[in-house]
């Protein structure tokens, strides 16, 4: 395939840089590294302090210095949310001038309103990912067109069907790993779980269950909600239940690696899941709750599901996961999690769409 320039919109949140902040800036940082392995430019529009080796273009995230008289007009949004829309305005309208003389496709990877509510007033075309269920701007902003002109893809069938009635031909891309950075480990270890410590995960119910299965279990991630972690997570460390920190790449490879599970307990319907992936390349097998699109990954011989919320029955298939064999999940992460999938599936997408 001849060589695309292609725009790829990040969060304007969180930098794309590690430690990452979650799953969707790690699956920006490896896609954007992905794309210009195989010779394509890539821009990467994102937040400030994203990582230098991208050669990122930060978006314009400025706090708005509001008069006293619109400070005191109580209906305004919050000054980050302002902040946040401007950042991407002026994205979006500078795309409008000339992006069709820089780029063959933009892709928004972001999870703002704005590149889906303006890709009209682009003369390139635009590709958006859905990356969590439905939400209230997103989706108003494309019922809001007669005709969306967006291409859509979704990381999951279960994100692809969630978002039907409004996008009813959603293109699955599932998010990838590289496999040859995240390499098998010995295994034998503790439990482990990873992600970001907030509500939605559910880490408090991963403790639950590794206690009530009496073997200890480390904890890695954010901290994204401090009041959850303090009310829900830290009562419960102390013995065989460790925290041990927000880890890097290598850090993180390390720790699933030498797991003799890893355990993933979502609290709301996973659009996806990659630390599922992540787990199962570095061959360790996972235990879970069968919520959203995580029974789409694991295979029986790789992974076990408990129903949503049962940290009972999730603590009774806890041993038997251990004793799944590592190889299975290394295997079914090079054929179904793989980078290069996703990679592939995308560019071809692009000169789909840029012809």
């Amino acid at each position: 395939m001849s060589r695309l320039r292609v725009a790829l919109i990040a969060s304007a949140r969180f930098p794309i840089s590690e430690p990452f902040a979650g799953g969707l800036e790690a699956h920006t940082w490896w896609l954007a590294h992905a794309l210009r392995r195989r010779g394509h430019h890539v821009e990467l529009f994102a937040a400030p302090g994203s990582d230098p080796a991208l050669g990122a273009r930060e978006l314009p995230v400025r706090r708005t210095v509001l008069s006293e008289a619109a400070r005191s007009d109580v209906s305004m949004p919050s000054g980050w949310w302002m902040a946040e829309h401007h950042a991407y305005l002026g994205l979006m309208l500078d795309l409008a001038r000339d992006g069709e003389h820089r780029f063959d496709v933009v892709h928004n990877n972001s999870l703002h309103y704005l590149p889906v509510a303006m890709a009209s007033a682009l003369r390139v075309p635009v590709v958006t990912t859905l990356h969590t269920p439905p939400t209230p701007w997103l989706e108003s902003a494309i019922k809001a067109q007669d005709l969306c002109p967006v291409t859509f893809t979704a990381v999951s069938r279960f994100t692809a069907g969630a978002w039907r009635p409004t996008v009813p031909a959603a293109r699955v891309v599932r998010n990838g790993i590289d496999t040859d950075f995240w390499k098998p480990g010995p295994g034998g270890g503790d439990l482990v779980w990873s992600g970001r410590l907030v509500a939605e995960k559910g880490p408090h119910l991963a403790i639950e269950a590794a206690r009530a299965a009496g073997v200890p279990l480390r904890l890695a991630g954010p901290v994204s909600d401090r009041a959850y972690f303090e009310d829900r997570v830290e009562p419960l460390l102390g013995g065989d239940v460790r925290y041990v920190g927000h880890l890097d790449r290598r850090g993180l490879v390390a720790l699933l690696g030498s797991a003799s599970a890893a355990l993933v307990t979502p609290s709301w319907d996973e659009p996806y899941g990659l630390v599922v992936a992540e787990a199962l390349a570095c061959g360790t097998p996972v235990c879970g709750f069968d919520r959203g699109a995580l029974s789409e990954i694991l295979t029986p011989d790789c992974g076990l599901l408990a129903p949503p919320g049962d940290v009972d029955a999730l603590a009774e298939l806890i041993p038997r996961a251990m004793k799944l064999d590592r190889r299975d999940a290394r295997r079914r992460a090079e054929q179904f999690c793989s980078l290069d999938h996703t990679a592939d599936a995308y560019t071809s997408l692009y000169g789909e769409v840029a012809r």
